[in-house]
């Protein structure tokens, strides 16, 4: 028997990155309508869990020393790869680098000479003395 789900399901059809409508509206999933609906709160926040949940996986197996660091600087790796993309984080050489060997002071500085830095400004001055310190912001 058919639910309304399934009914939707099969006129909509499934489309997991945005397009354009018929009508013209950025749509995305099962015909959802982001111009006039966007998105609720509690979907961001489980895109958001699902999102740092799929970094952190990349991160685990792109760095094989991610587990040996302590939560601050896990959360910072995290936080610049959901930013930049692995792909872009993989290019920070020296920073990784200094963090693995434990330089931290030296890893903040890297961090904060590149270009990545002047884009997000106060955001790159926080995970970097994050970084020197190891502690939370107050």
């Amino acid at each position: 028997m058919l639910h309304v789900y399934d009914l939707i399901k099969e006129h909509e059809g499934l489309r997991l990155k945005p397009y354009r409508c018929t009508a013209g509206k950025l749509t995305i999933g099962y015909g959802h309508n982001l111009d006039d609906n966007g998105i609720t709160e509690d979907q961001a926040e489980r895109m958001l869990i699902e999102d740092v949940a799929n970094v952190e996986k990349e991160l685990v197996r792109n760095i094989p020393w991610f587990a040996e660091l302590d939560i601050v600087r896990q959360s910072i790796l995290i936080d610049m790869a959901f930013n930049l993309g692995w792909p872009r984080l993989s290019k920070f050489k020296k920073t990784l680098a200094y963090i693995k060997s434990g330089e931290y002071n030296e890893a903040a500085m890297e961090m904060l000479d590149s270009v990545w830095a002047n884009q997000v400004g106060e955001r790159a001055i926080r995970l970097a003395e994050m970084m020197r310190t190891g502690e939370w912001p107050e």
